[in-house]
């Protein structure tokens, strides 16, 4: 026993001093060159005019060294770099992590990803990741990019990391098929090239499992093209030929014991207390939280199945009754007062109608606001407009026709002409191009506006089926116009926000905002929470999902989505 306890006393010494020889290093070694000088200059004058325009605290010296290190002083290239870091984080709810709370401080410490104390002979950190660690059924791939991306976070502020980069292990040794997630490992391979600010050397597949190489490479599967290059798979045995053997574990391809002396271990015991400086980058305040960002009760497709089936319809009528017997919260004093803010302050009004960064919420317009409409969707940029209601049905009015119905026809809005240069009709939905003119300023714009025919007011559609891809084809055409931006475009990473209404702006467009918002979790972290989300979305669109029939859609129409995924099997 005392042998032992001397021997992790010496150890724990080697470590200390390793830590301080390092730290010399850094010191020493954190000098720029005058070129490196003049870029980091640069990178800091672009990315805080986007700081300073989003009212938040400017990039330090440090971290805008570190994405110019991982794209070798472009300036260009970091800045793009910087925004896919942001994107990334927020679209994978990587934000406001708490390394000592519960799931993730025990994902830290499972011994799934960790980062080795030695380096490779250019000076690279080596981070290892252990794939027979990963139990799918067990954690969520939001936790597991969590893990990932904290303990590289931290891994990358040494200097010589971020000059001489990353060398990453992808250690599949001793894995089955049970361990393996494809989405997870695109995810984490292709992140490490495109999202994440440090320069990656290699990656290298060790000891990977038959079903991994044949019949099919599965790499070609994983893999953007710019990143094959860099991967190599190599077998255990080989490993020594790339890296020399002081710099791997011993026990490499098992379980790599996590002491009290360990990396991993010994950076959390430091953390206590510490913020991450990147919160407040990525747009959201640490008092808030994501609506893409699934709780504790979020679920799987086959929970999700499961929980329907227990509930059954009448279960999840009273879900919603429980939901809408809860006080909205604010008051409707402005509204009620007729105390208006003004289009120019519309920035204002969208955090009262925002219910995530890329959709605005409207009722529909009327004859006497259509020029206020125009105005609004001009200064926000608009890109996509969703109407989810006819303007009659039946023998009412429920929205008033404000573009020009057909191709070719003008009309003059305020001090916004519309153009319609374009109508497509599909089965269910018209999807309307316009052309906008400021006649204030002479620029021109253009304006997709989708309108979904086959939904009843109050009531919900016939098909969840045609929903889904009216919703898919809203969002394929919102990604098309943000690329085409390109770099005009400096505010949120998905673009400008979309406009959606339809009558009141509560039943229909509540409805079809809770499945984007679902589907989104389900897509990005594999789970979510139904009942979570209309609870946020009402706490910023009081009343958002009118009856109990559209919360009870939304579930059924997520589980077809499932479905229609391969995610749920077709019998079910």
């Amino acid at each position: 026993m005392e042998e032992s306890a001397g021997g992790r006393g010496s150890l724990l010494r080697e470590k200390y001093t390793s830590r301080r020889a390092e730290s010399r290093r850094d010191i020493m070694a954190a000098t720029l060159s005058a070129e490196e000088e003049q870029a980091t200059r640069q990178f800091l004058e672009e990315i805080n005019k986007w700081t300073s325009q989003h009212g938040v605290s400017p990039l330090t010296r440090e971290l805008a060294v570190k994405f110019l290190m991982a794209r070798k002083f472009d300036v260009l290239r970091a800045i793009e770099l910087f925004h896919s870091y942001r994107e990334t984080r927020l679209k994978e709810g990587i934000v406001r992590l708490q390394p000592q709370e519960e799931p993730l401080r025990s994902e830290l410490l499972s011994g799934k990803f960790t980062v080795l104390s030695a380096r490779d002979p250019s000076g690279a950190s080596i981070a290892l990741y252990t794939a027979k660690l990963h139990h799918p059924n067990k954690t969520g791939n939001h936790v597991v990019l969590q893990a990932l991306f904290y303990l590289l976070d931290r891994a990358v502020e040494s200097f010589e990391t971020q000059r001489n980069g990353l060398v990453f292990i992808y250690d599949m040794a001793g894995s089955n098929y049970t361990n393996f997630e494809l989405d997870l490992s695109k995810k984490i391979l292709n992140l490490l090239k495109g999202a994440f600010p440090a320069r990656l050397k290699k990656v290298l597949i060790v000891g990977a499992p038959v079903w991994f190489r044949v019949p099919y490479n599965l790499l070609s599967l994983l893999l953007k093209e710019k990143l094959r290059e860099r991967v190599q798979m190599v077998k255990m045995a080989e490993l020594r030929q790339h890296l020399p053997r002081d710099c791997l574990p011993q026990h490499l391809g098992g379980l790599l014991p996590l002491d009290a002396f360990s990396w991993n271990q010994q950076l959390l015991a430091g953390q206590n207390g510490r913020v991450d400086p990147v919160d407040e980058l990525v747009g959201i305040p640490l008092e808030d939280s994501s609506v893409h960002v699934p709780g504790p009760e979020a679920m799987r497709p086959q929970e999700l199945l499961a929980h329907l089936g227990r509930l059954q319809r009448t279960g999840v009528h009273q879900e919603y009754e429980e939901l809408r017997r809860e006080a909205p919260p604010g008051t409707f004093h402005c509204a009620q007062g007729g105390q208006w803010t003004k289009l120019s302050e519309v920035g204002s009004i969208s955090q009262k109608y925002l219910i995530d960064p890329q959709v605005a919420i409207r009722s529909c317009p009327l004859e006497k606001t259509y020029g206020d409409f125009w105005r609004m969707a001009w200064e926000q940029n608009v890109l996509v407009i969703v109407m989810t209601t006819r303007t009659d049905e039946g023998s009412r009015r429920k929205c008033g026709q404000y573009w020009p119905l057909e191709e070719g026809g003008q009309e003059v809005y305020g001090h916004i002409a519309v153009v319609n240069q374009r109508v497509d009709h599909h089965t269910h939905y018209n999807h309307t191009t316009l052309e906008l003119h400021n006649t204030e300023t002479c620029e021109q714009r253009h304006v997709s506006h989708f309108q979904y025919l086959s939904w009843p007011d109050y009531g919900v559609p016939t098909s969840a089926v045609t929903l889904i891809d009216f919703l898919g084809a809203v969002k394929k055409q919102q990604r098309k116009m943000v690329k085409a931006l390109g770099l005009q475009w400096t505010g949120h990473p998905l673009g400008p926000p979309m406009v959606v209404h339809c009558s009141a702006g509560i039943g229909r467009t509540g409805t079809f905002c809770a499945l984007d918002i679902c589907l989104s979790q389900l897509q990005d972290v594999g789970s979510l929470n139904v009942c979570q989300t209309v609870r946020r979305m009402r706490t910023q669109r009081a009343f958002s999902i009118q009856t109990p029939d559209q919360y009870y859609f939304c579930y059924n129409a997520i589980l077809e989505h499932a479905q229609r995924q391969g995610l749920l099997p077709s019998n079910q």
